[in-house]
């Protein structure tokens, strides 16, 4: 974007595309039951004060891969003419036993492309650096590779980039839900505040980036428990459903399908 720190546009139409972590998924919504708010949500409650008549959309669905995100959400979102648009996703797709990333990358880049062509703003993200996290750890490099290849398309064409590979608090397990895929409610509070500072803005809560305070490890004998547990609530399932070509979003739809005033009142 030509500067680490860029100015904060005055956006008035937001749209955010996606999979499982823009959805939201484990910022439960104490308002409505089944429904989360994620970092997106929290992003747009953050950026609403700053102009009247803001509004927003959120066409995420768990589950979805890159090709729905760029093809299907994108031609929707388009349809909104939006002024800035959040694009994320590939996730999904790296998981799989096989995948080439190079095809994920361009279907990515023509996606932002675009977008870019509409004059919307465009925010893109890595992915977290999962060196610590059970079994998908194992795709690391994976994943680096795409983060280098976000990198790539956001300083071709322009993007802001929501750099998550970065932020050691995700290394946290506190930041992380149960199933140690989706992120806390914590967690997707502090990826709002950082993807609010990416897009120019300062938070009032500086402290954002600021590691928990320190705790108490489990024991051995608590961690394989823990392990274990998660193994059958989690892991399991989650191989099932791909065996089987299954997917948790196959009934979900879009919670924001269009254009929402925005409560700049609600907590972010």
């Amino acid at each position: 974007m030509g500067s680490l720190r860029p100015q904060p546009q005055p956006w008035k139409r937001y749209v955010a595309i996606g999979d499982s972590f823009t959805e939201g998924m484990s910022d439960r919504d104490p308002a409505v039951e089944d429904r989360y708010v994620g970092w997106a949500d929290r992003l747009a409650s953050l950026l609403a004060p700053h102009v009247d008549d803001f509004a927003y959309a959120n066409l995420a669905v768990r589950g979805r891969k890159l090709k729905d995100v760029v093809t299907v959400q994108a031609d929707a979102a388009i349809e909104m003419q939006p002024d800035l648009v959040s694009m994320v996703g590939g996730g999904n797709d790296i998981l799989r036993p096989k995948v080439d990333l190079d095809d994920l990358s361009n279907q990515l880049e023509a996606a932002v492309i675009r977008l870019r062509k509409t004059g919307a703003d465009v925010l893109i993200a890595t992915p977290s650096d999962p060196r610590g996290a059970p079994v998908i750890k194992h795709v690391r490099g994976r994943m680096a590779t795409y983060s280098a290849n976000v990198w790539r398309i956001a300083q071709l064409h322009g993007c802001y980039v929501l750099n998550q590979w970065s932020f050691d608090f995700l290394q946290d397990w506190r930041m992380w839900s149960e199933d140690r895929i989706h992120l806390s409610t914590e967690g997707h509070k502090r990826v709002a505040l950082a993807a609010y500072t990416t897009l120019g803005h300062d938070p009032d809560q500086a402290d954002w980036h600021v590691p928990l305070p320190p705790q108490q490890l489990p024991g051995r004998k608590d961690t394989v428990r823990a392990n274990a547990e998660w193994a059958k609530l989690y892991a399991g399932p989650w191989v099932q459903r791909r065996l089987t070509g299954k997917s948790s979003g196959d009934f979900v739809d879009p919670k924001y399908p269009s254009l929402t005033p925005v409560d700049p009142s609600k907590d972010s």
